[in-house]
């Protein structure tokens, strides 16, 4: 379920989290072979990305079977 990025924080290990509007926190990935995100390792990048949407992981989880 796409969700709009709210703000951003760093986890205990400093890798970035991104906080959604549905409550949830999904971390963003920006070094390769992972799924890259270049747009989180600068605060311009970060600034531009709040409102744009991510697949929000816990809610696909959460979702019934035929809203998935």
């Amino acid at each position: 379920m796409q969700q709009p990025i709210t703000g951003y924080h760093t986890d205990a290990e400093g890798h970035w989290v991104a906080e959604l509007a549905c409550g949830h926190n999904q971390h963003v990935r920006h070094n390769p072979p992972l799924e890259e995100r270049t747009w989180v390792t600068t605060a311009a990048g970060r600034d531009s990305m709040l409102g744009h949407q991510l697949n929000c992981k816990k809610c696909d989880e959460n979702a019934p079977p035929d809203e998935r």
